[in-house]
């Protein structure tokens, strides 16, 4: 069956292959959080993105190792499973280096704008995007042999940007940056895999961006 990213809480995960990285979606965790495990078909080096919850779920979807858990921003929800995760597979920890005094588990790996971080033979680009949290990240994998896949935590969703609280200063900067780094260098089948529910696509919630900026979130 088709990758489709529709998970749901005590359901199986999701796989996606792709030409050189393996995509796994989890949902975990009392907010329905979605983890994603990336595996490099070449060396089968394995990342983890947000250790979000429910542990025991984590460890069985990554099996035997893991080389990095990367959290994308400072909200529990997004690492309550961080250190017992670490503390089974002995994985190195990484997060936007602003959100990164936020968390409990110390971050090894302190990713600012632009870093490029590797799974394997793969690379990931860092993208910080402000708002929902002063040091949110997302990650950009630009694939050789296909379209770009963005695995934007809680700053981008179907149907909008991450939460802003209401905070004017704060969705111009959330909204400003996922325009400037998402959607102005990205094409429409660019697929957004978000921290919370279903996937979407640029090229989907583009033609929205307009309605979003009025209504202020």
């Amino acid at each position: 069956m088709s990758y489709h990213g529709a998970v749901k809480v005590g359901g199986p995960p999701d796989v996606r292959e792709l030409a050189h990285l393996i995509v796994t979606k989890v949902a975990v965790g009392p907010y329905d959080n979605n983890a994603y495990l990336l595996r490099c078909r070449a060396t089968d080096e394995q990342l983890l993105i947000d250790a979000a919850a429910d542990a025991p779920t984590l460890l069985e979807t990554v099996g035997d190792t893991l080389a990095t858990v990367v959290t994308t921003h400072r909200h529990h929800d997004h690492w309550a499973a961080l250190a017992e995760v670490v503390a089974a597979t002995g994985a190195r920890t990484a997060a936007g280096r602003i959100d990164a005094e936020a968390i409990d588990v110390p971050t090894e790996l302190l990713l600012d704008d632009g870093d490029v971080l590797r799974v394997g033979q793969v690379e990931l680009t860092v993208r910080k995007l402000v708002g929902h949290t002063p040091g949110a990240i997302v990650l950009v994998y630009d694939d050789p042999q296909g379209h770009p896949h963005v695995f934007t935590g809680d700053c981008l969703f179907p149907g909008g940007v991450g939460n802003t609280w209401k905070d004017p200063e704060a969705f111009a900067s959330l909204f400003r940056d996922v325009n400037e780094k998402i959607f102005d260098v990205l094409p429409d089948e660019a697929w957004v895999y978000p921290g919370h529910g279903n996937d979407t696509t640029l090229g989907a919630e583009r033609p929205h961006l307009g309605e979003w900026r009025e209504r202020g979130w």
